[in-house]
């Protein structure tokens, strides 16, 4: 290795579970897109000797005392993995709940991510009749995340457009809420959302980077579409995310915002979250649902008076109830 070549070091496990989040304590935490099984598969990764041995040692390791009360896990490969099933189970019962998940409300969705790592030229009948058998079941509240990506364009597009048409022919007939995937798509996404989906469907746009004029036109025709927000709006080369928070916030102070809080974990650690962490050297590997408040207090910021970050996690915990029901 060059000696001018900077190693990527891991920090230590210690620095993942967090403080508790300083500016007093915040509403109960909604995570509305996270990717469990993921983030925990990168946490085994990165630390073999890790003290979490699976996904529900970790769950209740990072999240024990942080104020997280629930969560939408989603599913989006194809072909669907099985361990779904596991975990839905896993969440049947109150009781349940409180010995796997801590008391924590866990949810699901499940799609084919017809973008970015996932092909869409996979998606076929059986991948299909997965999905279908996945809707079934009590903790699944919607179809996601399907959509276009033209950045990545792993999948030719006009596939792209095919399947994310069934798929969202096929949520609409269930009448489940759906999760969106869009990036550098904005002209197909919203054509064939207008012409497919009923406008007073319930639709979440996850992780919003497009632009804000494409944001607008969405919640125009939609009235039941939330922005989901990520901690990609905290880093410097996004800006479009803020500009979509300053027009709703600008609209009207006593308007809640339609936004949704999410992680997209293990991605989108929020830029602003070091300041807690002062002696961390490097960057954070991976996120998770615990760095919510971190989110909100960076929109609060864009939004600005009359906006904190109590106001947004409360806001986007009732969007959340009424998105998803949970």
């Amino acid at each position: 290795m060059s000696p001018n070549k900077k190693r990527n070091v891991v920090p230590p496990e210690q620095f993942l579970r967090l403080p508790e989040y300083s500016n007093g304590t915040p509403s109960p935490i909604v995570d509305t897109h996270s990717h469990l099984l993921s983030t925990f598969a990168s946490y085994r990764s990165l630390y073999p000797d890790g003290q979490y041995e699976d996904v529900f040692d970790f769950m209740r390791g990072m999240y024990d005392g942080k104020g997280v009360e629930s969560m939408v896990d989603v599913w989006c490969e194809a072909p669907v993995q099985k361990e779904w099933k596991e975990l839905a189970d896993s969440a049947l019962s109150e009781e349940l709940r409180k010995e796997k998940w801590n008391g924590i409300e866990y949810w699901f969705v499940m799609g084919e991510h017809a973008a970015s790592v996932h092909q869409a030229k996979d998606y076929n009948d059986t991948v299909e009749a997965d999905i279908l058998e996945a809707m079934r079941h009590p903790r699944c509240v919607g179809w996601g995340e399907i959509g276009l990506d033209y950045h990545y364009d792993n999948s030719p597009r006009d596939i792209q457009r095919q399947v994310f048409t069934r798929q969202l022919e096929n949520a609409v007939k269930l009448g489940k809420p759906l999760t969106i995937h869009t990036r550098e798509a904005e002209e197909d996404t919203e054509r064939i959302l207008k012409e497919t989906v009923p406008k007073d469907h319930k639709i979440h746009v996850h992780c919003f980077t497009d632009s804000a004029d494409f944001a607008d036109r969405l919640l125009d025709w939609f009235p039941n579409l939330y922005i989901g927000i990520t901690g990609v709006i905290t880093y410097a080369t996004n800006q479009s995310t803020s500009e979509v928070i300053r027009r709703l916030s600008a609209k009207s102070k006593d308007t809640p915002l339609r936004i949704l809080l999410e992680t997209d974990a293990p991605y989108m650690v929020p830029g602003n979250l070091y300041k807690a962490l002062p002696t961390l050297k490097g960057r954070l590997p991976i996120c998770h649902t615990a760095m919510i408040p971190w989110t909100a207090e960076f929109v609060a910021g864009v939004a600005g008076e009359g906006f904190d970050t109590e106001r947004v996690l409360k806001e986007a915990r009732e969007n959340a109830r009424r998105m998803y029901g949970v």
